[in-house]
C-alpha cells in the first residue's frame, strides 16, 4: 500500500510555527496549487492544500520562507474524525510533510545585508 502526496505551489501566508501539546514544533501552511486545465468558464483553478510540517522542516520552512514563495512538499495524506458542535461527524484532509524543496525562497540574511 502506498499512501504519498507531491504537490509544487506557492504559499498562501507566511510559515509560523507554534509548539504542539505533545512539545514538538508544528507549522500548518497553505499551498495554492494550480490546476493544469481550464474550467468551463476558460479560467485555471487553484487549489488550497493544508499542510502539517513538524520539527525542523517546521523551522527551516518558517526560517527561509514566507507568503509567495514556491515550495514542493512531499508527504502523506491524513484524515483526522471528528465531532462539531452540533454533534455531526465531520472529517478534516490534510497533507503531513516529509520533505519540503524551497523552489524559490528568500534568505533573511540577504534582507539584512540588502542595501537600499
Amino acid at each position: 500500500m502506498l499512501n504519498q502526496v507531491i504537490l509544487v505551489g506557492r504559499l498562501t501566508d507566511d510559515p509560523k510555527v507554534s509548539v504542539a501539546g505533545n512539545g514538538k514544533r508544528v507549522s500548518t501552511i497553505t499551498l495554492a496549487v494550480g490546476r493544469s486545465f481550464k474550467n468551463a468558464e476558460g479560467l485555471y483553478d487553484t487549489d488550497f492544500i493544508r499542510c502539517t510540517l513538524w520539527e525542523g522542516i517546521a523551522h527551516n520552512t518558517s526560517e527561509y520562507c514566507k507568503k509567495g514563495d514556491v515550495v514542493g512538499v512531499k508527504g502523506r495524506l491524513q484524515v483526522e474524525l471528528y465531532e462539531n458542535q452540533k454533534g455531526e461527524k465531520r472529517s478534516s484532509t490534510s497533507v503531513v510533510a516529509e520533505k519540503v524543496t524551497f523552489l524559490t525562497h528568500s534568505n533573511p540574511k540577504d534582507e539584512e545585508n540588502s542595501t537600499s
